[in-house]
């Protein structure tokens, strides 16, 4: 996280008013909603998963076994059963 003396960016009255309720202290001025990102839009992690997802679900119905997908992906078990068992939410999250 980056800090800023807030003299280089806020005007004295703005600080004279913040100084009313801390002084000293660093706070944390948090980012508007709408400046948001969803976990992995950036760094294309989210679109990685939902492919591998989706490439889990299409052998599931293509009669792989659950054991047999937990072996060839790397992941355990309980993760497939959960991947393999609900419904596909990445349309949502776009």
């Amino acid at each position: 996280m980056k800090y800023t003396n807030a003299k280089k960016i806020l005007p004295e009255k703005l600080i004279r008013e913040i100084q009313k309720y801390v002084q000293g202290e660093t706070i944390y001025i948090p980012k508007q909603k709408k400046e948001y990102k969803h976990w992995g839009s950036l760094s294309g992690g989210r679109q990685w998963l939902d492919r591998r997802n989706a490439a889990i679900r299409h052998d599931f119905k293509s009669n792989n076994s659950i054991e047999q997908l937990a072996k060839d992906y790397f992941l355990s078990i309980e993760t497939i059963k959960k991947i393999v068992y609900s419904e596909n939410k990445s349309s949502e999250r776009h």
